[in-house]
């Protein structure tokens, strides 16, 4: 006898744009998905796009749903086989503001963490790596309006890599986990990976399954564009920001490579950085990435432990002639701020944020990262908000980093004019 199809996991919002977002939804079995929707504002309207579940490989699919009004927020129900899915919690989507040339820029909040993982007894070691799962809670309810996952956003355990079913076994065991749903059902989320949604622990460009790796992670995460061949770059834009999503696993050279020259992002990759960092009119241009972009110490998976693309990285910024650069990394199981001064140029920064409920660590307090700002290293589960406030000309991002019940650890407010380039004979903010 078939298998009923119902919710497995999700519905979990992807991007959202002006007239369109992406819903995500996995399914016990083969079915037929339809995302009904209408304005909050407006209870007698009420559309419908349906799409068909293929076959195979998780039953799962992401419904573009359109057409769609810019800055409307719509209320959605999912059916399966016609049958509605009951949620015991908020299903909302909004599509973004049309608001150039006609208003300041929208205040809006995006929350950012990484290493999320999940306890599965069967195939764990002995000792739970994973716990304070209710953080997750708090996240949705600060209500942000997106939310980026800065990898290692599942994690992969021994009998998951060698094959590409393993891969999605992990991947549906993090994604359908409980108290996940209601924050994917009401934010929209975009994602870049880290080595443990990858592949194994520190895994570079020779893992076996790296194209297995990239079309799984593709599966799960909606985003809206992979913006270089191979490997899950792209970017985004949300009111006056763009994120610039980085790989820092595709191209990275194998670990025991002690070369000066070894490989991190690669060339193309950081070609196409620098023309995005020439391209963008964003007043943020937001740099996300697995592993940390500025720390000075060179260990563990620092891109600093890649002497030659550390100085490149630095170059295609500096070339690129951009303002309103700022840098987001997990990976580290503690978060901190580092802040790098450059003669005559804005200071960099950037913010890592870890871990939301994998294992603490502590590494952090004993490392010498001279550049980092001092009272931002925290060493327990957390997740930011980023909230971007202010007209145009004086916009602001306040950083508030938030602990397992949602309560503030510390704040920082980052000032766009303080991120400009300076004039000719005057200083950065002038």
């Amino acid at each position: 006898m078939a298998q009923k199809a119902v919710l497995l996991a999700g519905p979990m919002l992807g991007y959202s744009d002006y007239r369109e977002v992406a819903v995500w939804v996995q399914l016990t079995a083969p079915g037929k998905v339809s995302i009904a929707y209408r304005p909050v504002a407006n209870t007698a309207s009420k559309l419908v796009r349906t799409q068909d579940l293929a076959t195979g490989e998780g039953n799962m699919l992401s419904v573009k749903v359109y057409p769609l009004e810019p800055g409307v927020t719509y209320a959605y129900a999912v059916y399966v086989n016609g049958k509605e899915q009951k949620l015991a919690y908020r299903a909302e989507f909004k599509t973004q503001p049309l608001w150039a040339f006609r208003t300041e820029p929208p205040v809006f909040t995006m929350a950012i963490g990484s290493c999320y993982f999940v306890n599965d007894s069967i195939y764990d070691r002995p000792k739970p790596y994973g716990s304070d799962y209710n953080i997750i809670a708090a996240v949705a309810q600060a209500k942000p309006d997106l939310m980026l996952w800065l990898g290692d956003n599942t994690y992969y355990r021994e009998v998951d890599f060698a094959s590409r079913n393993g891969l999605i076994y992990r991947q549906s065991h993090t994604r359908s986990q409980k108290v996940l749903q209601p924050l994917l059902a009401s934010t929209h989320n975009y994602a870049v990976w880290d080595d443990h949604d990858y592949g194994p622990n520190d895994a570079s460009r020779c893992y076996t399954f790296k194209n297995d790796a990239l079309d799984v992670f593709k599966m799960y995460w909606p985003n809206p564009n992979y913006g270089v061949p191979g490997g899950c770059a792209g970017t985004f834009g949300w009111g006056d920001v763009q994120v610039i999503t980085l790989d820092d696993r595709w191209w990275r050279a194998p670990n025991r490579d002690t070369s000066s020259t070894k490989e991190y992002f690669g060339a193309v990759q950081l070609q196409w950085l620098k023309d995005q960092l020439k391209d963008s009119q964003a007043t943020f241009k937001i740099i996300a990435n697995g592993g940390q972009l500025l720390n000075p110490a060179a260990v563990f998976e620092n891109l600093a432990a890649y002497p030659k693309e550390y100085q490149a990285f630095l170059a295609a910024i500096e070339e690129s002639q951009a303002s309103g650069v700022f840098m987001l990394s997990g990976d580290r199981h503690h978060t901190e701020l580092t802040r790098l001064d450059r003669q005559g140029r804005y200071p960099l920064y950037d913010l890592t944020c870890s871990s939301l409920t994998a294992g603490v660590a502590a590494p952090g307090k004993d490392e010498r990262n001279t550049a980092r700002v001092e009272g931002t290293l925290l060493n327990e589960h957390n997740f930011a908000l980023l909230t971007f406030t202010g007209p145009r000309t004086e916009r602001v991002m306040r950083i508030s980093i938030r602990g397992v019940d949602g309560a503030e650890k510390w704040t920082r407010d980052i000032a766009a004019k303080d991120l400009r380039l300076p004039k000719v004979g005057g200083k950065p903010g002038e």
